[in-house]
């Protein structure tokens, strides 16, 4: 399947590289919008809330990407 086809719906291999783009582009997708939100000043767990998991889970998954690209983000109070 070429980037210009469209992917046969009966063909599972053709679904199948479809559903690993998609998922692909959310991944980048998600990535990209919690950096922006950490450096608009959202706390981690307004990210995690907004994204439906936990503020660990948030946290683990992109700490080191957004230290890596310098992004300064809220302690939690109290």
């Amino acid at each position: 399947m070429s980037s210009m086809d469209m992917p046969d719906p009966h063909n599972p291999a053709d679904g199948l590289a479809a559903a690993v783009a998609l998922r692909r582009l959310a991944d980048l997708l998600e990535a990209a919008q919690v950096e922006q939100a950490l450096r608009a000043g959202w706390s981690w767990s307004e990210v995690a809330e907004a994204l439906d998991v936990t503020r660990q889970a948030v946290h683990k998954k992109y700490a080191s990407r957004v230290a890596a690209a310098g992004v300064e983000t809220r302690r939690r109070s109290g």
